[in-house]
């Protein structure tokens, strides 16, 4: 059988890639792999860059766009087959991935290189590789005894089977939920744009009517303009107790075990490898250097917010009370009465800046943002073997004509696709005999598709999302770092990682951008100023009540890494309510079960790392306010910016980098400010 896995290819052959085609391909590759690491530890002669670090990159490089097809593949276009072919894999991957880390051969051969003189000639980008090997060895548990290393290794690919399997009942619960609606009256208040999708989405189920499912456009348009009350309470109910005992779905689906598993799992890896818990084990990859560090971090955060937080609260209860709602304000009650507060208070709603927000003008929009701040040039390539027909594909030139990067969007939501919005690499910048490989990514988001011969339209925040994703991207494309283990974001400490993404969001904000991302999709006409005005003047509406919450998901996820004990054990909703009591405002309903479909920490590399996305924001707001000083296109500023950061990857250490472009250390002002809250 020809495996299009195997090929050699520059693109993956999304076409002809099928899932019987998955396991053969891995089993060959980890075997090649294992033989290769063999005959290059049979080297006694003395080690080096050229005869053993190149060649064992060369081999992870192409395990890695082997399998970089199938994982994208079971998270957008998600099947019983695929996914079991996939699920199969994973602790294959995970045995593989700890055998190499564990191997004291090859450890020792590592070290001899550091040790040796080739060190100090080579550069910093490949020291840089050497000493993070050397560290993920130790994390690895390569100084283990027999026994330990072996009961490490079950417990990583006991973790990788797990985490899939939160994510895959979480797909599941997500899918199963809909409800079939005949009578409009039930959906008083959706918007014209929202009642189109649900017809659509009932005609691709061969249903009447309208159809409500628990993908997010249609969650978000319930919960923000169903002026029928049991209608938001009954979605709400649906979205929040996903994979849970609360919901409808099977019981299979129930995440509550497997989170507990999960958290004993880490930390019993910690405990093998010397750290207290698994918060400390999380950061010694990271920016922040003591738990303490980032618990005293969002404690910070929380008391400046939290007396905002309770001031939005209060101004929204009273506003409810006034339109007539007596009773408590529930969670179900808050985007609702929100949104009604924004449009009263600046005559502006979400749904009003749509039409000046079709996705084809704000992409287009945002390249040009981007080619005006780093000098580079975005065009659409067509006639790539895709995944779906909505799929886009462009290619990234710099200004002597050099390509750069390419990238994949993919940005509709639809069934058995994975929700929320990420960015994936699918190839990663590496220098081979042959030249350069050139990176390529993925962005996938979930927005409402077109509707009929309509473009989809976006709301603002959806504009940011895209944004936001985009700047993973460039951190991903732009990297000038030849060595696999650095380059792009690679190497790159996880709490700094977020930097360049929340960076970009900054330009959804400003003036001189309005004209290039908005255009009326029936007139062309740009968003009005007076609109903009009303958007900006709403710009940190609640932003109180937003900031505890993501403080709320920081400190829970790091609380429960830090605090485990197995005599107790993962004590998941105690220490959430205990959370909620310190720097929560709006009352949780007692069946809410938002851990169950967190996956960001159980199945997406957030867990004891939460707060990056805050710790990052300092960075990000920090670095666009030298922007707000030199002007938000200053050619100088970006040029500084992209080769500072974006084309260093994981070369240098992230607090260098940010210094080397901002002049001095990061400081937390420029984020309060942004977010309306005084410093």
């Amino acid at each position: 059988m020809q495996n299009p896995l195997l090929n050699d290819f520059i693109l993956p052959p999304f076409s002809a890639i099928k899932a019987e085609h998955i396991e053969p391909a891995i089993d060959q590759l980890l075997a090649q792999g294992r033989q290769k690491t063999e005959s290059l530890l049979a080297n006694e002669t003395g080690y080096s860059w050229a005869n053993l670090i190149q060649p064992l990159e060369e081999m992870d490089d192409t395990l890695s766009r082997a399998w970089s097809p199938v994982s994208h593949l079971n998270s957008v276009m998600n099947n019983d087959v695929w996914r079991e072919a996939y699920s199969n894999c994973l602790p294959k991957l995970s045995e593989y991935s700890t055998e190499m880390g564990q191997n004291k051969a090859l450890y020792q051969a590592y070290r001899s290189i550091k040790d040796g003189r080739e060190f100090t000639q080579l550069d910093p980008a490949q020291k840089k590789t050497i000493d993070n090997a050397l560290r993920d060895f130790e994390l690895s548990g390569v100084a283990l005894p027999e026994d330990k290393k072996q009961r490490y290794m079950e417990i990583s690919q006991q973790l990788s089977t797990l985490t899939n399997q939160f994510e895959e009942n979480l797909m599941d619960a997500t899918n199963a939920w809909s409800k079939q609606v005949d009578d409009e009256s039930q959906l008083a208040g959706l918007p014209e744009s929202t009642m189109d999708l649900l017809r659509q989405t009932a005609q691709q189920k061969d249903q009447t009517g309208w159809m409500l499912t628990l993908e997010f456009p249609c969650y978000m348009a319930v919960m923000s303009y169903a002026s029928q009350r049991e209608l938001r309470y009954e979605i709400h109910r649906a979205f929040v107790t996903r994979a849970s005992e609360q919901s409808n779905g099977a019981e299979s689906w129930d995440n509550a075990n497997i989170m507990d598993e999960i958290i004993a799992l880490r930390h019993e890896k910690s405990q093998l490898l010397g750290f207290d818990s698994y918060a400390d084990l999380s950061l010694a990859t990271k920016m922040a250097e003591e738990p303490s560090d980032v618990l005293e971090f969002l404690q910070q955060l929380a008391v400046k917010s939290l007396p905002m937080a309770k001031q939005d609260f209060a101004e929204l209860t009273a506003f409810a009370k006034e339109k007539g709602h007596d009773a408590e304000l529930e969670a179900w009650d808050i985007a609702y009465y929100a949104e009604k507060l924004r449009e009263a208070r600046y005559q502006f709603s979400q749904e009003q800046v749509k039409p000046y927000f079709p996705a084809n003008k704000v992409l287009s929009g945002m390249f040009s943002v981007v080619e005006k701040l780093f000098g580079i040039k975005i065009s659409e390539i067509n006639g790539v073997d895709c995944w779906h027909k909505d799929v886009q594909f462009f290619e990234i030139s710099d200004e002597s004509g050099t390509c750069r990067g390419r990238f994949y969007i993919d940005l509709y939501a639809r069934p058995h696709k994975r929700g929320g919005a990420w960015m994936d690499e699918c190839v990663t910048r590496f220098k081979k005999a042959d030249g350069i490989q050139i990176p390529v990514a993925y962005l996938v988001c979930n927005f409402p598709p077109p509707i009929g011969d309509d473009p989809s339209l976006l709301t603002h925040g959806e504009v940011e999302t895209l944004f936001h994703e985009f700047g993973h991207g460039l951190h991903h494309m732009l990297t000038l770092v030849d060595h696999l283990s650095v380059s792009g974001i690679h190497g790159v400490e996880w709490d700094a990682v977020e930097l360049p993404s929340q960076f970009m969001e900054n330009w959804c904000w400003q003036p001189e951008v309005m004209a290039l991302i908005s255009g009326h999709y029936k007139t062309g006409e740009p968003l009005p100023v007076e609109m903009f005005d009303k958007m900006l003047a709403a710009k940190n509406f609640q932003s109180g009540m937003q900031m505890v919450r993501q403080i709320e998901f920081s400190l829970f996820d790091f609380r429960i890494h830090l605090e485990y004990k197995p005599e107790t054990g993962a004590n998941i909703y105690p220490i959430l309510q205990q959370v909620r009591d310190e720097v929560s405002v709006v009352k949780t309903p007692e069946f809410n079960r938002f851990p169950n479909g967190f996956s960001h920490i159980f199945a997406g590399g957030y867990g004891a790392g939460y707060y990056s996305y805050k710790w990052a924001e300092v960075l990000s707001s920090d670095a666009f306010s030298l922007f707000e000083e030199k002007g938000v296109f200053d050619k100088q500023t970006g040029r500084l910016f992209m080769h500072s950061i974006l084309e260093k990857g994981g070369s240098d250490d992230a607090l260098s980098l940010f210094t080397a472009f901002r002049g001095r250390k990061p400081n937390i002002d420029a984020l309060l400010r942004h977010s309306g809250i005084t410093a």
